[in-house]
């Protein structure tokens, strides 16, 4: 898919991060851009600032995980605009699970699963069937995690499983799209290789009340600023992607319509081939064996 001057992208979890990172990039191809997010305080200053730079910015106030909210960003995107064209359904967060997966808290599962699961359906829903009408070139970008979608971490079982499921959404609707004969494509989103300074170590700043914590947690790390310090003075060495080469391969894979969007790592690599000769070998699962916990 070409990106023009003119055309029309909405980004969800846009008020900082990759999410922002990505509604930066595509203002400076000269598209209008729709920023949604839960956080008001921080998309109006993400809006500010894209506005400042000469962008066309719509802001709207959305949680993902109600589907009546992702329809009024819709709605209110096609009323500005007239048309979307990118779709990146990329709100997340991370569930603030801990201990084995049988200890996991049911609101740890129900709330990661709002945003990360059907915050991507409610997307698809919302705005897919208008692309599809409009009759025009669009492309659909689903964030997932290497997490989930390509070695499965067990210390991150329940962000891991919604990330998983966001591959198989995706690949569920390329197949879909495809059989519509759409002029509409679909990919999947691995961030990285490495981490990102994204606020998804701080997810709990937003969590609902309705998906509280019955019990304290325990993690010494509220933040990633203390995860890596603790890293560092223990020896270990902490390496970040820059959530701007994350957007550049966005807009690398819009363009060359590509449905894994998954940055070049040897160590990646290693992984999808190692869970891949597991599976073809009917064999024990010894990639996952550098995670498990004593």
């Amino acid at each position: 898919m070409r990106l023009e001057t003119g055309q029309v992208a909405v980004v969800t979890g846009a008020a900082s991060g990759i999410g922002l990172a990505m509604a930066r990039r595509f203002a400076a191809e000269g598209l209008k851009v729709v920023l949604a997010d839960v956080e008001e305080a921080a998309l109006r200053k993400a809006a500010e600032e894209l506005a400042a730079d000469g962008a066309r910015v719509l802001a709207r106030p959305v949680d993902v995980s109600d589907r009546a909210s992702v329809i009024a960003l819709a709605d209110a995107a096609y009323e500005a605009f007239g048309a979307v064209h990118v779709l990146c359904n990329n709100a997340g967060v991370g569930s603030g699970a801990e201990g084995r997966m049988w200890e996991h808290e049911p609101n740890d599962w129900k709330w990661a699963f709002s945003v990360n699961v059907w915050g991507v359906f409610h997307g698809i829903q919302a705005f897919v069937p208008r692309m599809i009408a409009g009759g025009g070139p669009g492309h659909v970008v689903n964030t997932s995690s290497g997490d989930g979608g390509i070695a499965p971490l067990p210390t991150a079982s329940v962000y891991a499983v919604t990330k998983a499921a966001v591959v198989t959404m995706t690949e569920s609707l390329y197949a879909h799209l495809k059989a519509e004969r759409a002029p509409v494509g679909a990919s999947v989103l691995f961030p990285g290789p490495h981490m990102l300074r994204t606020g998804l170590w701080e997810s709990h700043r937003n969590r609902p009340e309705r998906y509280a914590k019955q019990r304290p947690r325990k993690t010494p790390y509220r933040s990633l600023d203390q995860y890596e310090a603790a890293m560092r003075k223990a020896g270990h060495a902490v390496d970040f992607t820059p959530v701007e080469e994350v957007a550049e391969l966005v807009v690398d894979g819009i363009r060359a319509d590509r449905f894994w969007m998954l940055p070049a790592s040897e160590h990646s690599d290693r992984q999808i081939r190692a869970r891949s000769q597991s599976m073809l070998d009917r064999a024990d699962p010894a990639y996952l064996e550098s995670f498990i916990l004593d």
